[in-house]
């Protein structure tokens, strides 16, 4: 039975990838995939089989001006750079609730589009991968596929920290005073926002979530980072390990690499023990560093890492995003605006992030360790999970110093154990492809009799 399946993501690299990766799977088993996604994706997705029906989440630009997809977020995150210098408990002011501002502004500026998407396109399943609710997908009177492609602290509970916190699992003295200052901050727009998707036809929003549960819920989140324990789900919730898509053209390194080595103090059993900052330990590692496409647009940050980096004997491959040629690479360095991720990874021995859930994910998919580099919302939950349970290091982004970032390096590389435990993981992560078991998951609601 071939279906139509609407696609509503994020307009943000992360959740779209994810909808494509899934998206392409249904696609090629002969189902109709239409992406509502914002305007700014115009002809990205249709060069990759898909439909477009596209939506705008505010006013167009004066001139109709095309932008570079998820434009807005890059503008946003430029404008509030500075912010996030600041603790988690301060941005739930500045960053986080402005935030949900923009996107509860977003979601009322396009119900009336949606709706006469979903009337030209009669979708069998909607699958909406966002951090907050379109009233158009929930009363359409059509299954509905929620996706969390975020960190699944989204979906609370009293056992674990709360989202956008970064807070340890194991110091909840913190959790109470967060909570309330979200609840201090969030309350009103929250309240206004459910009455609003009331009125809209919906049901109450659970209290202080700005988005509904769907009939069928998948998170993207490996076990070996998940709160299970402390949270267990429903029988509607469903894990994807890794939801790594398929669509990444081929890479080929545009370099030489070099060969790894131990360190001379190693070799030279400890002679010379005085070096220069350029000799770290396992030297010729091939690393790859990425604050993601909102991330990177933080020049200033962005050249601090790299002018550390570029005292270490390793190789790097960065990933420079929107404002790529501010960027000044070293010589032991390659990089390009967009680059295929998914194929870069395997190649490398680590992985240096902003913690996005694609990239934490992926970077597991793959059986690598990371530094993590966290900027805003969910970003500082998986850094911290990361870290807390050994598979990487969180540094404090704006103010690790030199010795703390190489040193993470050094101690990430050198731990032969984490690296193996890593890449057994990592197989097992991609043995149960998780990107084929949302494909079934998403064809089995839409092909039950009372869809």
């Amino acid at each position: 039975m071939s279906l139509t399946i609407l696609f509503m993501p994020e307009s943000a690299y992360g959740p779209t990838n994810n909808s494509i990766g899934i998206g392409d799977i249904l696609r090629r088993r002969g189902h109709r995939v239409v992406f509502a996604a914002e305007a700014s994706w115009k002809g990205k997705l249709e060069a990759l089989g898909f439909e477009e029906d596209l939506v705008d989440l505010a006013p167009p630009a004066e001139g109709d001006e095309e932008q570079d997809a998820g434009q807005f977020w890059k503008d946003f995150i430029r404008e509030t750079a500075p912010e996030y210098r600041k603790s988690t408990l301060e941005q739930l002011e500045t960053v986080t609730k402005p935030i949900w501002d923009s996107l509860i502004d977003g979601v009322k500026y396009c119900e009336p589009q949606l709706k006469a998407i979903i009337e030209r396109v009669q979708p069998d399943v909607i699958v909406e991968d966002n951090v907050i609710t379109f009233p158009a997908l929930l009363t359409a009177g059509k299954k509905f596929v929620r996706i969390v492609s975020c960190n699944p602290l989204e979906v609370r509970g009293d056992d674990v920290a709360p989202v956008f916190s970064g807070l340890p699992a194991d110091h909840r003295g913190e959790w109470d005073a967060f909570r309330a200052e979200y609840d201090r901050t969030h309350r009103e727009i929250w309240s206004a926002f459910n009455a609003w998707c009331v009125e809209q036809g919906t049901e109450p929003l659970p209290d202080l979530d700005f988005i509904h549960e769907g009939d069928l819920n998948l998170y993207v989140f490996p076990e070996i980072l998940d709160y299970t324990d402390a949270r267990p789900l429903g029988p509607t919730w469903h894990r994807l390990d890794s939801s790594v898509r398929e669509t990444d053209g081929d890479f080929e390194l545009p370099f030489q690499r070099t060969e790894r080595r131990s360190s001379r103090r190693e070799s030279d059993g400890g002679a010379n023990e005085e070096r220069s900052g350029r000799d770290h330990k396992h030297a010729g590692a091939l690393v790859y560093f990425s604050l993601g496409s909102l991330g990177s647009s933080d020049v200033e940050l962005m050249q601090r890492v790299v002018d550390v980096l570029a005292t270490t004997p390793h190789q790097f491959i960065v990933s420079k995003g929107p404002l790529h040629e501010e960027i000044k690479l070293a010589d032991n360095m390659w990089g390009a605006e967009f680059l295929p991720q998914t194929k870069i990874i395997p190649l490398c021995d680590l992985v240096i992030t902003h913690g996005g859930n694609n990239t934490t994910t992926e970077a597991l998919h793959f059986g690598k360790p990371m530094i993590l580099l966290p900027l805003f919302w969910d970003q500082y939950d998986n850094a911290q999970r990361v870290d807390e349970l050994g598979y990487g290091v969180r540094l404090s982004t704006y103010a690790f110093t030199d010795e703390e970032l190489t040193g993470a390096l050094d101690r990430l590389l050198g731990d032969e154990q984490l690296r193996a435990r890593l890449a057994a993981e990592g197989e097992r992560i991609r043995g149960l492809d998780g990107l084929r078991k949302a494909a079934d998951l998403i064809e089995e609601l839409g092909q039950r009799s009372d869809a």
